[in-house]
């Protein structure tokens, strides 16, 4: 059966492009398309479709409205259609925390440069038609683990994609103020990172940054990788720095996950590294390479994930030390019996 799409979006020009590319693939189909939220409602209904794609700014009722309606009383897996903007960068983390699965940016020139996002919009829907909905986490917070109390020279790095910013937040929500030093991949655009790192920063006992090129790696800091760019983590222990380069994506992706747990390997028995939700593989060989340095590696489990692509591709390898639900993720990473050189 082919994957049913309702595409909501108030541009005639967005609608078209959009269900002109879905039905051109062997497995969508676009089932119905609306101008507005309301009209929405109403082909939800009659068409029951599989996957929405949403846009923001809408006349009569904005996105953000409709989603949170839409997960209250009918929860189905939403790819949001946003700006690339400070606004839009915005509104799309909170249709994010909303229970949003994904989301693609408009091009500024759609007319001219769609080719540049066709493939994304294509290979998200199709991801998060089987993805496991989340419930929504706007307003929550996980407890922070204050029991903690580690003094070691250890390193911790996280690497996530579709349905990794909620997942990230719940993890570092976690980390008390004297965790160690954190450094973050998350697949996500320019303008984005900035707003998601202010965000996590906003929520997170610990201080979220997006990473500068030379800032020194800190306990009780996380370090964001920014947009279309690379984290690298450079240096020696206790004078840890970030590294930031602009090189050929990895995977597809920069920032890409993969370059960042490469760059770990010269310390891998003081890193703990985990590989959150996602669809694709970045991440995987990077992660197989630091358990086979030394690293205590983990994957998020399956049944927790939104997507079970980068950290399913994990345990396939073998990268994994141990698998564990997002909740327990942040207290594995913080467990002080673990086996690894140099623990906290």
């Amino acid at each position: 059966m082919p994957i049913r799409v309702v595409v909501v979006d108030d541009s005639a020009l967005m609608r078209t492009l959009i269900a002109s590319l879905l039905n051109a693939q062997e497995d969508m189909v676009v089932v119905g398309q609306a101008v507005d939220p309301y009209e929405a409602r109403e082909l939800i209904k009659a068409t029951n479709p599989d996957v929405l794609t949403l846009d923001i700014e809408m006349p009569r009722m904005d996105g953000l409205t409709f989603l949170r309606n839409l997960m209250r009383l009918r929860p189905m897996p939403v790819v949001m259609v946003s700006t690339l903007t400070e606004r839009g960068a915005e509104a799309t983390l909170q249709a994010l925390a909303l229970g949003a699965a994904d989301f693609v940016t408009k091009p500024t020139n759609p007319e001219a440069d769609w080719d540049l996002v066709a493939d994304e919009l294509v290979a998200k829907v199709r991801a998060v038609a089987t993805a496991r909905l989340q419930a929504g986490s706007e307003g929550n917070s996980a407890p922070v683990l204050s029991s903690y109390q580690g003094q070691g020279q250890s390193l911790i790095a996280l690497g996530a994609s579709t349905g990794g910013t909620e997942a990230l937040a719940t993890v570092l929500q976690s980390f008390p103020e004297q965790a160690p030093p954190v450094v973050l991949a998350q697949h996500i655009p320019p303008v984005f990172s900035s707003s998601y790192a202010q965000r996590l920063n906003r929520t997170c006992t610990i201080t979220v940054l997006e990473a500068e090129q030379d800032m020194p790696l800190q306990r009780g800091h996380a370090y964001l990788a920014p947009g279309d760019y690379h984290l690298q983590v450079v240096g020696q222990p206790n004078a840890w720095r970030c590294r930031i380069v602009q090189t050929e994506r990895v995977n597809r992706h920069r920032p890409s996950v993969d370059v960042m747990f490469r760059s770990l390997l010269p310390w891998a028995k003081r890193v703990r590294a985990a590989l959150l939700t996602g669809m694709g593989h970045d991440g995987a060989a990077g992660l197989l390479a630091l358990r086979e340095a030394g690293a205590w590696t983990l994957a998020q489990d399956q049944a927790t994930s939104v997507v079970w692509g980068m950290p399913g591709s994990a345990v396939a390898l073998g990268a994994a030390c141990v698998q564990r639900p997002l909740g327990r993720i942040a207290s594995a990473l913080l467990d002080e019996h673990c086996p690894i050189e140099g623990a906290l």
